[in-house]
């Protein structure tokens, strides 16, 4: 699905974050990416979305070289993205507007897309069916990241990319909306790339945690946690086991 090939890149006059980075992201797979602030977290992110060009190498998804933005890569910011002026339903049905103006051109909306409109569904998926005609000033933290997901999941992407999408929740929504993403993305096949600085978010949301530690970054550093999403893992010591793991691998990045 993913695939970097000796990934360079860095800001002008500033140390290089990836240096000749490989690494690779299978169809389906859930990765937590997490590590110190501001060590290129979110940078990766912004390559894979196709925000930000590499210096060299390549990076491929499902095969083609990655040179723009791609209409099937769906990005979830944390600070959620909405238009204060639309209600739920109008916020949620934004790309597709998007979409349906541009039409199947290959770079807003892929060359097989058939004109959509209602995203009903996805409302009642994700529990804010009600709130449809509500604005986000109306409406709480949760039910704004709700209406997030929906509307990137009504443009029907293979690849999400989240950017701390849940820090500012407390954590019984935060919890829930974890739960909630991880059910979609199976539900719909999508390979999910998470940025996140909480250890046990990372823990929770990942089948395989990327850790960043002091770039430049050359070789992943990946943790296997194959035991993620289910249900009784958050309460298990397998659980508090990758916590701890991981804890003493970040406190080792930030003592060295």
């Amino acid at each position: 699905m993913i695939e970097t090939h000796s990934l360079t890149f860095g800001y002008p006059n500033s140390p290089l974050l990836f240096d000749n980075f490989t690494w690779q992201v299978r169809q389906g797979e859930t990765w937590a990416v997490i590590g110190p602030s501001g060590e290129g977290k979110s940078t990766l992110l912004a390559l894979l979305a196709g925000l930000q060009k590499p210096l060299s190498g390549e990076i491929r998804i499902e095969g083609r070289p990655l040179t723009r933005p791609r209409p099937q890569t769906g990005l979830i910011l944390q600070d959620y993205g909405l238009l204060p002026w639309a209600t739920v339903r109008e916020n949620a049905g934004l790309g597709l507007r998007v979409r349906n103006f541009y039409g199947p051109d290959g770079a807003h909306a892929p060359r097989n897309y058939h004109i959509q409109t209602d995203v009903t569904a996805w409302l009642v998926r994700l529990g804010i069916q009600s709130l449809a005609d509500q604005y986000p000033a109306q409406i709480s933290g949760g039910q704004r990241q709700r209406t997030a997901i929906a509307r990137t999941l009504a443009l029907n992407p293979d690849l999400l990319l989240m950017d701390e999408p849940f820090s500012s929740l407390d954590a019984v929504i935060r919890d829930s909306l974890q739960t909630l993403t991880l059910e979609l993305c199976a539900e719909q096949n999508l390979t999910l790339v998470l940025v996140t600085h909480t250890i046990e978010e990372a823990a929770a949301m990942g089948s395989k945690i990327l850790l960043l530690g002091q770039p430049p970054y050359s070789k992943p550093n990946i943790i296997a946690n194959p035991r993620h999403g289910s249900a009784d893992f958050r309460s298990s010591p397998a659980f508090h086991a990758l916590c701890q793991e991981l804890r003493k691998e970040l406190s080792s990045i930030e003592t060295a």
